[in-house]
């Protein structure tokens, strides 16, 4: 998928086409199959359409393709999302465990990561991530200025202190 290939469709959802962009997109797979890029667009393209069980092998495919560096990171946050939202809760935490050792750096995938916790009924872990998260990232002076204890409880939310 060249440059002007991901204009067009970058264009085209911008425009909210989606199914023209769709449309698009499956003519390229006729002659590129084996295109990641295009595989990557096609799931995003399903996403933005509400169409996540469509979605997911689309993502699949990119990343097995060969999906790399930023475009990788979208998809699997794409793709961890995908299964969230369709339930799959053991896959998307999977992928974000993934994600999260692959770009480290990422905090979205920590942020929804979060997510698919609470999903498992695991309370605690997912309101530890969000506060980590908040205080590694947040600007806001009075979080700072309390970060060591929010730090210090994030762990310790169901314990009690005399």
């Amino acid at each position: 998928m060249d440059q002007a290939q991901i204009d067009k469709v970058t264009a085209l959802r911008k425009e909210g086409s989606f199914e023209k962009t769709m449309a698009y997109l499956q003519d390229l797979l006729k002659t590129n199959s084996n295109n990641p890029m295009i595989y990557y667009h096609v799931a995003w393209t399903h996403d933005a359409l509400g169409k996540e069980a469509d979605a997911a092998p689309a993502y699949e495919k990119a990343i097995a393709l060969g999906l790399s560096g930023e475009n990788l990171e979208g998809a699997l946050l794409g793709l961890g999302s995908t299964y969230r939202c369709l339930g799959d809760y053991q896959n998307s935490k999977q992928v974000f465990a993934q994600a999260m050792q692959s770009f480290p750096d990422n905090g979205a995938f920590k942020v929804f990561n979060a997510l698919t916790e609470y999903n498992l009924k695991n309370h605690s872990e997912a309101m530890r991530l969000l506060i980590m998260e908040l205080v590694k990232t947040s600007n806001d002076s009075n979080i700072q200025k309390y970060a060591r204890a929010l730090e210090f409880y994030a762990d310790k939310l169901d314990q009690t202190f005399e």
